[in-house]
């Protein structure tokens, strides 16, 4: 067959055919797939049942369900009628996140409704937008020409908002299922919006909790406040020296694994436009709030350097707020890691730092979580190269070329799992989408130049790697 004129058999098929793929998408966003534990998870295995159906009428053979034990079923199919060819395994995800404060959705979050161009509900861009990116693509295909200039399998995950726990078993044991050449993962956001990007590292984490104790009970404040130690302040204390007065790291040593930038990433990042006020706007950022972080980009010190953030404190509460000394204080403390930051060092690190300076001979205990490792790929290989030709064709853009600040913990899972193969990570979402927050949008238009992108992106990796 000739690649492109088959392509462009696709692309006429899919223009034809948007609204179809565009009703795919509203039928799974109204399925509520939360698959957080003490929601009911049948609305979940409801879901991967919608998305089985969809792969079948897409085209794809074997359609299973890949199911842990005690755990959300994922999805699976194939199309393998291209010998000699590569193949491309597919990812994303069915089960979202919860809905948040449901009186702050200007729509119900699971009745999806277009306003302005933008399409609103819970899981539309993340990440059923890019399941449904997925098929389009698919089925412009084969029910076009009739027939992929690639081999595709499609894995659509059901816990990857609980952190993909059971996917590394998952991994192992479908391991010759699933095998492919290349990886791409529905799971980031475009620069902006119109703007299409390809991610080429993500940030990884390090997390501990830390609960300063000084008496058994809290007591009265007027009583007893003067000579007693308040648990609450020597906690602020101690957070209060992770970072100095320009908000950039004060660990001691926590700098000296940081990879200096490629010289491609710091022509990428040289490239990027950057306005203050849309920066601002973005970022949700107060009028007054200064941008931190010492100097060098906002973008270099989102994506390519480490960063500190008390996600949590608690001792009283609002409601309770007594004249009261508590007895206890909690924080959760994170630190996002860049390469080549070893997780292991980046605890001990913290940890050292924080019981060196404990106040007052107040009891303190730091229990760390599981780590999430930092991603890096290479920019050169020809599947990035086929990704960002997509990318430009799709969009009428060439891709801006980001690092996500986030840690997406299973992209490195599933690349290990396929000897290194590379990953590609797309979006359907841009900086407005609100994933995981209300009002969850996906802006139309952007999601069909993406479903373009695919379609281009299985003709640009069968002429690259074949």
């Amino acid at each position: 067959m000739n690649n492109e004129y088959t392509t462009r058999q696709a692309l006429n098929h899919y223009n034809t055919h948007v609204n179809k793929h565009r009703d795919d998408l509203l039928s799974l966003v109204r399925i509520p797939s939360i698959s957080f534990p003490g929601f009911d998870p049948a609305p979940v295995r409801a879901s991967a049942g919608s998305v089985s159906k969809l792969l079948k009428r897409s085209g794809l053979t074997d359609v299973q369900f890949l199911e842990p034990e005690g755990g959300h079923p994922s999805v699976f199919g194939q199309w393998v009628g291209a010998p000699g060819r590569p193949t491309v395994l597919l990812y994303a995800h069915h089960d979202v996140q919860p809905t948040g404060s449901e009186d702050l959705w200007k729509s119900p979050p699971f009745e999806p409704s277009l306003r302005d161009g933008r399409l609103y509900g819970r899981g539309v861009t993340d990440d059923k937008g890019g399941i449904v990116m997925y098929t389009a693509a698919i089925r412009s295909y084969l029910d076009g020409p009739g027939a992929l200039p690639v081999n595709v399998k499609v894995l659509i995950e059901g816990e990857e908002e609980v952190g993909s726990s059971n996917l590394p078993s998952l991994l192992t044991r479908y391991r010759d299922l699933l095998q492919a050449d290349v990886v791409v993962i529905a799971d980031s956001e475009n620069f902006d919006s119109g703007f299409p990007s390809l991610t080429v590292s993500l940030r990884g984490i390090v997390t501990v909790t830390v609960e300063v104790r000084s008496l058994s009970s809290s007591v009265h404040s007027g009583t007893w406040g003067g000579p007693l130690p308040d648990p609450v302040q020597a906690l602020a204390k101690m957070l209060a020296t992770l970072v100095d007065d320009k908000g950039q790291p004060a660990i001691p040593g926590l700098m000296d694994g940081v990879r200096p930038l490629t010289r491609e990433e710091q022509t990428a990042l040289e490239g990027l436009p950057y306005n203050e006020s849309v920066y601002r706007s973005q970022a949700k950022l107060g009028s007054g709030a200064q941008i931190i972080g010492g100097p060098g980009s906002v973008y270099e010190k989102m994506w390519f350097r480490p960063s500190i953030s008390v996600n949590a404190i608690e001792a009283s509460s609002r409601k309770q707020a007594a004249n009261i000394i508590n007895a206890t204080a909690w924080a959760r403390v994170g630190i996002r890691i860049v390469p080549d930051m070893d997780p292991d060092e980046t605890l001990r690190l913290l940890t050292e730092h924080l019981r060196q300076r404990i106040p007052w001979g107040v009891d303190v205990q730091i229990e760390p979580e599981t780590p999430s490792p930092w991603w890096h790929a290479e920019q050169t290989s020809p599947a990035f190269e086929a990704a960002a030709a997509a990318l430009e064709k799709g969009y009428g853009k060439a891709p801006a070329i980001v690092g996500g600040g986030g840690s997406i913990p299973f992209v490195r899972t599933i690349t290990d799992a396929f000897g290194g193969a590379p990953a590609l990570l797309l979006g359907v979402g841009d900086p407005y989408s609100s994933a995981h927050s209300e009002n969850e949008s996906l802006l139309v238009s952007d999601w069909e130049k993406a479903c373009r992108s695919v379609i281009y992106l299985f003709d640009e990796l069968a002429l690259r790697l074949t």
